[in-house]
């Protein structure tokens, strides 16, 4: 079967990027979180939100309708809203569903947005009425923190080169001011903080709040039609999305991450070795390094010792999570895949300040969703 990639359709622009600080629960409406994002977004793009065609809004804890209760307070201008749901990838799966629409030619200019509120989630597995032969203990924190312990006596690696990839990701959130977690922590402290599940701390761990994010994207058409600059247009080269298959004994997030970003990056036309910003998830500090030799940036059981030596810093090889992380980020789930596109874009713009990856060209995000789906996008700097 013959499948389309991106690569054959129209180019497609991020053009405008907002985003509402990611934060513990506060009164403030999840109306206002997106308000603020997406209307930061419409004056990054320098357009009027009757320009836009149509709307995806991610999120995974608000109810039903969550677009119009948002969308009507800019104009009811009778577009197609989404709300999209897929699980922590549902930021990634709105921003690929716009992307989708504005390539193939059903927009020119579209929104990819996601709010999240601290709320009770439902899995929709517990209401089967099938049970598992684990009856629910295995939960996310178990999981990893058992992947922890396999991958460290695998690769004759310690619970400090794990921690390694806090104490980066923190001091990377510690200059951002829309992230959750904004202070740097020492080796010490990460290693020495409250136990979570296994080798896992809560500092390896990521908090769970609310925010919100939004990315405006258009066509070449539209670049012209609307009068954006171009040498702000980030262009988006691929974007993949798998879902689980089996893999006998290994891990299936590492697997699942290895044919997506390999899918994407085939699509895009770069190898591994060209990307200069990855933004992944690293809900649970191993993912980071499982998910590092996954997508081919070093070779297999290398990642905590090219970590060491600074290669996935700020100023190294690639940054690996600038922007902080799901660990000091934070992870509100709806809006953070629409996060990491807001913070790759700002990368490949030169805007990024303290957190600035110098010279890139290239950037990678990729999701991981309960279930298990896994989405991974790369875009290119302006002019590429």
């Amino acid at each position: 079967m013959s499948v389309i990639k991106l690569s054959e359709l129209r180019p497609v622009y991020v053009v405008g990027v907002g985003l509402h600080r990611y934060q513990r629960a506060t009164e403030t409406s999840f109306v206002d979180l997106a308000l603020s994002a997406i209307r930061a977004a419409l004056t990054d793009a320098g357009i009027a939100w009757t320009e836009v065609e149509a709307a995806y809004t991610s999120s995974t804890r608000l109810g039903m309708a969550v677009s119009q209760p948002i969308l009507r307070h800019l104009g009811v201008t009778g577009i197609p809203t989404t709300q999209v749901e897929n699980a922590s990838a549902s930021g990634s799966s709105a921003f690929r569903l716009a992307v989708r629409d504005v390539a193939a030619g059903f927009a020119d200019v579209a929104l990819a947005s996601g709010v999240d509120k601290v709320a009770p989630g439902v899995r929709a597995e517990t209401l089967t009425g099938v049970h598992g032969y684990d009856e629910g203990v295995v939960v996310p924190p178990i999981h990893f923190a058992l992947l922890a312990e396999e991958y460290l006596r695998t690769c004759n690696a310690t619970t400090e080169d794990m921690a390694r990839v806090a104490v980066k990701n923190h001091a990377n959130g510690a200059k951002n001011p829309f992230a959750q977690r904004q202070k740097e922590r020492s080796l010490e402290e990460i290693v020495e903080d409250r136990p979570i599940a296994g080798v896992l701390t809560r500092l390896e761990c990521c908090p769970v709040g609310e925010g919100a994010a939004a990315a405006i994207l258009v066509s070449g058409e539209a670049l012209d039609r609307l009068g954006i600059s171009r040498d702000r247009a980030v262009r988006v080269l691929s974007t993949a999305q798998h879902s689980e298959e089996l893999y006998g004994t290994r891990s299936y997030d590492a697997e699942l991450t290895r044919l997506t970003t390999a899918d994407a990056l085939q699509d895009a036309g770069i190898r591994p070795d060209q990307l200069d910003v990855v933004e992944l998830h690293d809900a649970f500090a191993i993912e980071e390094l499982q998910y590092i030799e996954a997508m081919g940036l070093c070779p297999e059981g290398q990642a905590p010792h090219r970590l060491r030596d600074g290669e996935f810093a700020i100023g190294g090889r690639v940054a690996v999570s600038p922007s902080g992380g799901l660990l000091a980020m934070g992870h509100p789930i709806g809006p953070t895949g629409v996060g990491q596109i807001v913070e790759i874009t700002k990368q490949l713009r030169g805007e990024s300040g303290a957190r600035q990856q110098p010279d890139a060209i290239y950037g990678l995000a990729h999701l991981v969703g309960l279930g298990a789906v896994c989405l991974a996008h790369v875009l290119a700097a302006p002019g590429r």
